[in-house]
């Protein structure tokens, strides 16, 4: 993933704050912090993640209060495709496969 204006990343791992950066290698490290177990992820350098995760920049679901066994499907916004497109007031054109 690259872009400047590119301002969080959400994945199941945590939130990655990359607004909050303060150089392309926190930026970096917060993009592997919230990789997980993906190439990218394991890249990760551990003691960087943890720094930026007591800094703010990267948050885990528990650092929110949350606990991941306890998320379900109607914790969710949007449950499928179609509220997806509802939610974006007809600016989200999924692909025919998703229809």
């Amino acid at each position: 993933i690259y872009s400047e204006d590119l301002t969080h990343i959400i994945t199941e791992e945590g939130i990655a704050h990359l607004v909050r950066c303060r150089s392309p290698e926190d930026r970096e490290q917060a993009i592997r912090g919230v990789a997980g177990y993906t190439p990218v992820g394991m890249g990760r350098d551990k003691r960087a993640v943890e720094n930026l995760r007591d800094r703010g920049i990267i948050q885990r679901p528990e650092d929110l209060g949350l606990d991941p066994r306890l998320a379900t499907r109607d914790l969710l916004a949007a449950r499928n495709v179609k509220d997806l497109v509802h939610a974006s007031g007809g600016l989200y054109d999924p692909p025919k496969k998703f229809r």
